[in-house]
């Protein structure tokens, strides 16, 4: 006879999530971020009050960036472990929608478990639910559907023996992984039932490594054996499939060089010699100078992105053969790519050896050195006695400077990513976090509190612009209520500057981006050294770069969150490297610098070569 244990829903959830382990033993599961409403306080917290000894619940102050902080720590633990987030039903749950697509999109795990309506329907319509006046079925959490991997509704408890084993299987799967939404009906979560023992028997998930398919390898194969020029895009998926060792014997076996997407970068050093530097749009010309020779283009975990292929104007070899060795067929298939859809570490082995002997010609070494002598001096402090806004280069340099192995550098959306993709040196893999996927503003901070999570044993640089400061800030509260220790750099440029350039170069005049050209009656006045103050930092201005590498130097004795707010200058921009983007330039203007800019785009639109 089946023994069984009397549970609530929610008891019975976080019972089984608190079994599920890795393979060094770790909870898959590392804890749960929560803000308790109506629809998960009284079922959800009572059952996370429970187990709070073994599954710790943490409290954030905003659902969307505590969110990003349990994203930001699956990411830098490349995907081996993850958390879960719960909300109440309404805005509460919608609130979180935003990072979810943001996990969706980067492929990163996380068990969302927002409150819903209840199952029974008695009490509607309830608080906070948005009533479909055509099918009653609907509620705000559908609104997670398009964004999830997986994504169902409990409406029974028993519906939980299906529905998680399903969630940890997305979540811990290299080709589907991703976000798992698990909508908990409110009155579901409070109903007992006569669980099987067994279904919390502790179990352990082992990373999947998917070999490849002997036809395909030797397709691939034949095609790098008959190409003149190969290139490696490194992306993301290098990191997750921990092959950032397999790519470096594959590219010193058979010296192809490598050249890093923003999720791929610190996946070879920086000084290492076949390390052609940061691809694309944010590229440095060493790495776009050998893809627009390369005749054949080896992705390894890419997506492809539009920042990585200079919307498809970068390959513009016309011999250009595409592979992607990516462990999920649609991103191995994109672009009428040559498919190796497998585990990357595999991959690039398996591929070696049916290659084993041949080596092409490295590239020359003056390309690295070219591009260093052209972007090392904007790095460089400036004179003392120079009268100027620092530059955002000029504080890149200063962060570098500043950093050893132990540094991992963050951010997200906005000015920074740019900078950092073609400026920063990454000494060693997973020291370059980079959310770029879904380039979201106010990940950063909540971000940095993740990594550090991860991480506890790294020094953690954090930076972010005064616009995304003001987007979401509120997880630095968080932060310092928990004692994370990790330095903030708030470069204030007065308004969203890397827009504001993107305005201008498509011809449009400067409107709406920058403070100063908004409809403010009276000008901006933001203390960022007070707000951060006030949040429980230890926070400081930096009135030039020689004051912010002596405040660097003091955050590392600091144990807290150190903020160091410094004004820059919002247009410069590194000018060298880089490639084309499409944005859509109207087609009809009264100014004539949009009508330059539209003639420019239409003659770029016709070096786009998308297969």
């Amino acid at each position: 006879m089946t023994k069984t244990i009397r549970l609530t829903a929610a008891q019975a959830m976080v019972r089984y999530l608190a079994a599920q382990k890795t393979v060094s033993g770790d909870s898959f599961i590392a804890g749960c971020w929560a803000i308790f409403g109506h629809g998960n306080v009284a079922g959800l917290g009572e059952a996370l009050y429970q187990v709070r000894d073994h599954l710790p619940t943490y409290r954030g102050h905003n659902e969307q960036t505590m969110a990003h902080t349990a994203i930001a720590f699956a990411k830098q633990l490349r995907r081996d472990r993850a958390m879960m987030v719960t909300s109440s039903i309404g805005p509460g749950a919608t609130n979180m929608v935003t990072a979810c697509a943001l996990a969706y999109v980067n492929r990163l795990p996380v068990l969302f478990v927002p409150g819903d309506v209840f199952a029974h329907r008695g009490p509607d319509p309830v608080l906070q639910q948005p009533e479909n006046f055509a099918d009653g079925t609907v509620t705000a959490t559908d609104s997670f559907r398009p964004v999830s991997r997986y994504f169902d509704r409990i409406t029974r408890p028993e519906q939980l023996l299906t529905a998680l084993p399903r969630a940890l299987r997305t979540m811990t799967d290299p080709a589907d992984c991703g976000p798992v939404t698990l909508a908990f009906c409110q009155d579901v979560q409070a109903e007992a039932f006569d669980w099987p023992e067994a279904f919390f028997d502790e179990k352990v998930w082992r990373r999947r490594e998917p070999q490849p398919d002997p036809a395909e390898v030797e397709a691939v194969a034949s095609l790098l054996r008959n190409s003149k020029r190969p290139v490696i895009v490194a992306g993301g998926g290098t990191h997750y499939g921990h092959a950032t060792d397999a790519l470096t014997a594959f590219a010193e076996a058979h010296q192809i060089p490598v050249v890093e997407t923003q999720a791929g970068k610190s996946a070879l050093p920086w000084d290492h010699p076949l390390n052609l530097g940061p691809i694309g749009v944010t590229g440095a010309s060493s790495a776009n100078s050998v893809c627009g020779d390369a005749d054949l283009v080896l992705g390894v975990g890419t997506r492809f992105q539009d920042f990585t292929t200079g919307s498809w104007s970068l390959f513009q070899n016309p011999a250009r053969r595409l592979v992607s060795l990516n462990v999920q067929a649609y991103d191995a298939a994109k672009h009428g790519a040559e498919p190796l859809c497998c585990d990357a570490k595999a991959g690039l082995e398996a591929l070696s050896e049916a290659i084993s002997g041949t080596v092409f010609e490295a590239p020359s070494a003056s390309l690295k050195a070219d591009w260093f002598a052209s972007v090392d001096p904007l790095t460089d402090a400036p004179e003392e006695d120079m009268n100027a806004l620092p530059t955002d280069m000029q504080v890149v340099g200063a962060v570098q400077r500043a950093s050893d192995e132990n540094t991992i550098v963050m951010c997200a959306a906005g000015t920074m990513p740019g900078e950092l993709h073609k400026l920063w040196k990454a000494r060693k893999p997973g020291s370059y976090h980079m959310e770029y996927g879904f380039s979201c503003m106010g990940y950063e901070i909540a971000g940095a509190l993740g990594i550090k999570m991860a991480e506890p044993d790294r020094d953690v640089v954090c930076f972010t612009g005064d616009g995304t400061y003001m987007m979401a800030n509120s997880e630095l509260a968080t932060a310092c209520m928990m004692g994370a220790k990790f330095t903030l750099v708030i470069t204030d440029n007065r308004g969203f500057g890397c827009i504001n350039r993107l305005q201008m170069g498509t011809g449009g005049a400067e409107f709406n981006c920058l403070l100063d050209h908004s409809y403010h009656v009276n000008p901006s006045q933001i203390d960022f050294v007070a707000h951060a103050a006030s949040m429980g930092a230890k926070a400081v201005k930096a009135e030039s770069i020689a004051e912010l590498e002596k405040h660097l130097s003091l955050a590392k004795s600091h144990d807290g969150v150190y903020a160091i707010v410094l004004d820059t200058d919002p247009y410069p921009s590194t000018p060298h490297g880089g490639s084309w983007w499409e944005v859509g330039v109207p087609e009809v203007s009264s100014r004539e610098t949009v009508n330059a800019a539209r003639e420019v785009y239409e003659t770029k639109r016709k070096t786009q070569r998308a297969v």
